[in-house]
């Protein structure tokens, strides 16, 4: 993917940001894309999109047991002597959110969501290019809710975790239970519980799932999401995690139905998890030829000489005015440069012009995956990639 970035011209590393992105416009336009669809989501499925900020006190981070279970992991600053930490996770700044006004159990369950940028110390020897970074964003969100919720909040989560997936071009994938790791939060009975509740789930779902004993998160069980890709190689995404634990460590309270104060249960969950690393796999599943719909340019046309640049404006209108996003090529350079050019850089279709297509008023089209269409109409061209 980092040598496909840089023919792309998608991202590029270097030395003085170590672990972080520099993305270029394309690869920023397709990364945002994915964002838009996330949000989407979001929307059709009941979450509110908050943020919350990059540094907080250490004192916090203390309470939820990250600094206890996790501080090896942190980037900390100073100033006007306190100490704060570069989150690395989410989730104390939602509790934060959810604590901040009273809540009953008819605001549950109450799904909040956050592409929140997170920081985490790795190795240097073991970044590699967008699969494994210092800087990276999540798409991330907390449920809080009932225990009697969990189960219809878990199976709705796995819908639409797997409907995400098949989107973006993966059919397989493989749901793993990770259990209790060494070290962690909460008491034996709370780790026995929710891991027997998340077993239930899966058995009643009837999906296929394997056990990965001691790779919970420190507050909870999880259930990951394993991709396969095109060339079988697997790569965990999505996870959903339960946690019993840390709404009690920082005050979480919601009024149930007899007027009580009661401690809601916690959904930690991301389906795409690091978008970085998702879109890197999505680049190395594709060869680089993102879906349309990702891809900033769509279409290039070019005319073979000077001459033809009219109609290639003729055909730009005809084009922008149908939602395709398309440029044109007006270099003096021989056509079957251009197309070599624009094929390295996986622009997905180019137009080319020349006098037959000036005279009968049609276009010739190069797929960069080999695909020829020769002596079509605009029109039928339009309406051949909008399906797409």
């Amino acid at each position: 993917h980092k040598r496909i970035g840089e023919q792309a011209d998608l991202f590029h590393f270097q030395s003085e940001a170590p672990g972080m992105v520099f993305w270029h416009p394309k690869g920023w336009y397709a990364y945002q894309a994915m964002i838009r669809y996330v949000r989407d989501y979001y929307v059709d499925n009941g979450y509110q999109e908050i943020n919350t900020p990059m540094l907080i006190d250490c004192t916090l981070w203390e309470k939820s047991g990250h600094w206890d279970k996790f501080q090896e992991n942190m980037f900390g600053v100073e100033s006007d002597k306190r100490h704060y930490a570069i989150k690395p996770m989410n989730c104390p700044g939602h509790i934060q959110v959810f604590n901040d006004n009273l809540k009953s159990y008819r605001d549950l369950p109450y799904r909040l969501a956050e592409f929140g940028t997170c920081h985490r110390y790795e190795p240097s020897g073991t970044l590699q290019g967008l699969m494994r970074l210092r800087a990276f964003v999540q798409d991330d969100g907390h449920i809080f809710c009932s225990e009697d919720q969990i189960e219809s909040e878990v199976m709705a989560f796995i819908d639409h975790a797997l409907a995400v997936y098949k989107h973006f071009g993966f059919d397989d994938v493989m749901i793993r239970l990770s259990t209790r790791p060494e070290k962690r939060v909460g008491t034996d009975a709370i780790w026995d519980h929710s891991e027997a509740v998340l077993e239930k789930i899966l058995n009643d779902s009837k999906l296929d799932w394997e056990l990965a004993e001691g790779e919970g998160a420190f507050y909870g069980p999880k259930l990951e999401f394993n991709l396969k890709d095109s060339l079988s190689r697997i790569w965990q995404c999505g996870t959903v995690q339960l946690d019993f634990s840390m709404p009690e460590r920082l005050g979480a309270s919601y009024i149930n139905q007899a007027g009580e104060k009661t401690i809601p249960v916690m959904l930690h969950r991301a389906i795409l998890g690091s978008l970085e690393r998702f879109f890197g796999i999505v680049v190395e599943n594709t060869g680089g030829w993102l879906p349309l719909w990702m891809v900033e340019t769509q279409v290039v046309v070019s005319g073979i000489t000077d001459k033809h640049l009219p109609y290639c404006d003729t055909i730009l209108e005809l084009l922008k005015a149908a939602g395709v996003r398309a440029r044109i090529d007006a270099r003096s350079e021989k056509i079957g440069y251009k197309i070599r050019e624009h094929t390295l850089a996986r622009v997905p279709y180019l137009i080319i012009i020349g006098d037959q297509e000036v005279e009968n008023k049609t276009i010739s089209v190069r797929g960069g995956k080999g695909e020829k269409y020769d002596g079509i109409s605009c029109e039928e061209f339009i309406s051949m990639i909008l399906g797409k």
